[in-house]
């Protein structure tokens, strides 16, 4: 029998998370993946063990966004991977660096009808950038160091490492397992001999290989960079410009640590700017931010930048890029740079770095050309917001929606992380609440992905725990995650959730019902998600009149001081706010 310290591949495993500087491990356990759990703690990473094996991508997804350091989660093999899937094809279509690790059946059983054994690899292909499978212990650390360089070079996104049980348990207890399986007899000699010959050869050198002691992403994972030519180039067009606009994506903050030098590169160069997905915030409230009329706004420009933004479907598939204006792509994707709408100017470059880098070389003064056009913007701004407050102080059964969001925005803390997971009330939202600064907005990205925010709020509270973390549910979306209030309670993380409660699939009921003539599908009850919450260990506050909704906020701000999770649950009107919102 072997000891509890005696080494074995979880060992190896938790060596290489250390040295890439990961610090929380996200998983749901199974007997293929205890050893990587063991050998996680024991570098002092913290194991989070959470409900669903999706939460364990989302959050890995999550964290990767707000630290720029690939997130990993591990799951067990069969059903533990299929049920990643979607939180695997967010993080792709996301651009997000995530190692997920699987569990897999014994080498010699790959094939036999083991337990949970499927074709994994086939089943990830597709959908993740690079993909292995272990076949000896000292295969562990090099794969999984090129799975950490996988993800993170290039246009990042999620890499498949899967790691048979035989690789991570101690020798010995392999060797049993194995010796289990000779029989008896003359032939049970021969399979018994064939069988620890099998165990010699996947333990072979199996120590030799430790983890390096520099980071992948320190010593390889250099951001692709344009030539100053091109940074001349586009200096050189927005002199002529009178009317410029630039539109910064979720890729322009993979360097999450530089992202304040992102936003003072992009104050100084005083364009207009439009943001989305993780750049959501990256401005604060400063003026130059606009929030309203985009498509309006981009078809009034002379010049536009899209820095990390493809011309898919929120753009209109380029539809309202005018072609009389000179359209600057920067994008470290060949192929999202040419998506839809060839640009005047394509560079290849990471948008993070190019804006910083540009932001460096800007002349002083340069933007004093296009001052009236920036305030024409700003007055329609300022227009669209005072038509929000009217709307907000609509009359409606229970709670006015774009009211409960204006509530919020002026609730939160200036030191505060968003979380959006829904359809029509987070759609109000992102048009009412203002995120405070950067990286202080999470949502899934264009795959329109419902169920990954209590993976997104866990990893928010984890990586900034000074941080309130709000997470504005659906009442819809609530469904797929609000087991992980158990995961909040258990792991000490009190984030605030807000159900934005009317009973229905709204996003979807409002456009279905005119069209098609019923609401058939889209009816949900009003739930009393509250208590779910409480269930779980959780504190649980439900609000159905307006002249309470403060109350309630403000009590839910104190409770997660005091460290508990807290739902309130908020029974709202029905609103016409996002009519009309229906992508195809």
């Amino acid at each position: 029998m072997s000891t509890p310290d005696e080494i074995h591949g979880g060992i190896l495993v938790g060596e290489v998370l250390a040295k890439q500087g990961v610090r929380f491990l996200y998983t749901l356990c199974g007997g293929h993946i205890s050893p990587i759990l063991v050998g996680a703690a024991a570098q002092g990473i913290r194991v989070i063990d959470v409900r669903h094996e999706a939460t364990s991508v989302f959050a890995a997804d999550a964290t990767a966004r707000l630290t720029g350091v690939p997130g990993v989660a591990a799951v067990t093999a069969g059903p533990g991977i299929t049920n990643t899937i979607t939180a695997l094809k967010n993080a792709q279509m996301a651009q997000s660096p995530v190692v997920l690790l699987g569990g897999a059946a014994a080498t010699l059983l790959k094939g036999r009808g083991a337990l949970q054994d499927i074709d994994q690899i086939a089943l990830v292909t597709s959908i993740v950038k690079w993909s292995a499978s272990a076949k000896r212990v000292r295969d562990i650390v090099p794969l999984l160091e090129k799975a950490f360089q996988q993800a993170q070079e290039g246009v990042p996104g999620p890499v498949f490492l899967e790691l048979p049980v035989d690789l991570l348990y101690q020798q010995s207890v392999v060797a049993a397992w194995t010796g289990q399986s000779a029989g008896k007899g003359l032939a049970g000699k021969a399979t018994g001999w064939y069988l620890a010959r099998h165990v010699r050869r996947t333990f072979a050198s199996a120590w030799d290989k430790r983890a390096s002691d520099v980071a992948i992403s320190d010593a390889e994972n250099i951001p692709q960079t344009a030539a100053g030519s091109q940074r001349q180039r586009v200096l050189e067009n927005l002199k002529k410009a009178k009317r410029p606009l630039l539109v910064i994506g979720s890729q322009a903050l993979l360097d999450a640590e530089k992202a304040m030098e992102l936003q003072q590169a992009v104050l100084k160069m005083g364009i207009p700017t439009y943001l989305s997905g993780m750049a959501r915030g990256l401005l604060g409230r400063n003026r130059l931010h606009m929030r309203h009329k985009r498509s309006k706004a981009l078809r009034e420009a002379d010049l536009i930048i899209l820095a990390g933004v493809p011309c898919d479907f929120r753009l209109g598939y380029g539809r309202v890029i005018p072609r009389k204006a000179t359209h600057i792509a920067i994008n470290r994707s060949r192929a999202d740079l040419r998506l839809n709408k060839k640009p005047t100017v394509g560079i290849l470059a990471d948008p993070g770095a190019f804006l910083r880098a540009l932001g460096d070389e800007w002349p002083k003064g340069a933007a004093s050309h296009w001052s009236a056009w920036v305030e024409r913007l700003i007055e329609r701004d300022n227009a669209r917001d005072a038509e929000i407050v009217e709307q907000a102080r609509a009359q409606t059964a229970s709670v006015n929606p774009v009211r409960l969001c204006r509530q919020i925005d002026d609730t939160l803390a200036d030191e505060s992380v968003l979380v959006g997971d829904g359809g029509d009330f987070v759609g109000t939202a992102s048009y009412t609440v203002r995120p405070r600064g950067p990286l202080s907005w999470l949502d899934p990205g264009a795959f329109g992905t419902l169920g990954s925010g209590a993976g997104f709020a866990l990893a928010a509270k984890l990586c900034r725990p000074e941080a309130e973390v709000w997470l504005l549910y659906g009442d819809g979306s609530a469904g797929y995650s609000l087991a992980e209030f158990d995961t909040f309670t258990r792991h000490n993380v009190p984030i605030i959730a807000v159900v934005g409660n009317d009973a229905g699939w709204t996003q979807i009921a409002r456009d279905q019902v005119d069209i098609l003539g019923t609401p058939l599908g889209t009816e949900l009850a009003q739930t009393d998600y509250h208590r779910v919450a409480e269930g779980y260990g959780g504190v649980g506050l439900c609000v159905d009149d307006p002249e309470l909704l403060q109350d309630a906020l403000t009590s839910a701000k104190q409770t997660a001081r005091e460290g508990k999770p807290v739902l309130v649950n908020v029974h709202l009107g029905k609103s016409d706010f996002r009519k009309g919102s229906l992508s195809m």
